[in-house]
């Protein structure tokens, strides 16, 4: 069985954030499919199959990273519509059915992918008492970003604050169901990017995950109404970083970028 490792959300190896794609036939049952991801032990491992002609999606699609299975994620979608256009498997816009309903993701001209994926329901809320000791800095403003990823999105003082956290991961898991998004405005855009952001999913066994498409439906509706543009750039700051493009649509939020095949192997079990 093919088993690729994708670094998605970045042109270049050793980038961005990697994802396990694996295509089958069908869904072997629940254990294998997490013992894979945990072998594979990335942030998430994509499964993906296809479906009957005639339906509304062309392939079904599951994401887990090394603790769970999760109800969405950007960058392993990502992955795998690349490991579909790349192989032949798939060509032109590819349907995926999954926990979060279908996920459109289309090839561009230029070698980009645009995911259509929903957009988090933010609600303004009180920063939870304690969370601005487990993050190292005090949030400006704080939101949650609905059920579909169950995490909180953390506005703080500036770029810079962001790029120095240094979170107590054990004592962020308290405040979300998944995660802490922080969030703040890009101190330079002409660098390339109108936001940066960090984000640290410990209830999912993530620490920090390096370039998170599918924080960008929260952060994509939060910049777009301060910024006043509905398309933007955003940075997500790790040491492997990424670029995810953004375009607010209502209900729907666009999220392009690149991916590269780094390993394309032999799964044996």
């Amino acid at each position: 069985m093919r088993i690729r490792i994708v670094d998605a959300f970045t042109d270049r190896p050793f980038a961005g954030n990697p994802a396990g794609v694996l295509l089958l036939d069908s869904f072997p049952d629940d254990v294998w499919l997490q013992n894979v991801a945990v072998e594979v032990n990335h942030a998430e491992t994509a499964f993906t199959h296809p479906l009957p002609a005639g339906g509304e999606a062309d392939w079904a699609l599951r994401w887990f990273t090394p603790t769970t299975e999760v109800a969405l994620c950007g960058h392993a979608t990502l992955a795998a519509a690349h490991v579909l256009h790349t192989t032949g498997a798939h060509r032109g816009p590819v349907r995926f059915t999954t926990r979060s309903g279908v996920l459109v993701a289309t090839p561009g001209d230029d070698g980009s992918i645009t995911l259509d994926f929903p957009t988090a329901p933010l609600t303004p809320v009180a920063a939870p008492n304690g969370v601005a000791e487990a993050l190292g800095t005090e949030p400006l403003a704080t939101f949650d970003t609905g059920p579909n990823t169950g995490d909180l999105l953390i506005e703080v003082a500036d770029e810079r604050t962001v790029l120095g956290l240094t979170p107590d991961h054990k004592a962020l898991a308290r405040y979300s169901k998944r995660g802490i998004i922080t969030t703040a405005r890009a101190e330079d855009p002409s660098r390339g990017y109108d936001f940066v952001s960090r984000c640290f999913f410990p209830n999912v066994g993530i620490d920090e995950d390096p370039v998170t498409g599918s924080a960008h439906t929260a952060l994509a509706p939060f910049w777009s109404e301060r910024l006043g543009r509905t398309t933007l750039t955003g940075l997500q700051a790790s040491p492997r970083s990424g670029l995810v493009r953004t375009e607010l649509r209502g209900e729907r939020t666009l999220l392009t970028g690149h991916a590269v095949t780094v390993v394309d192997g032999e799964l044996l079990a």
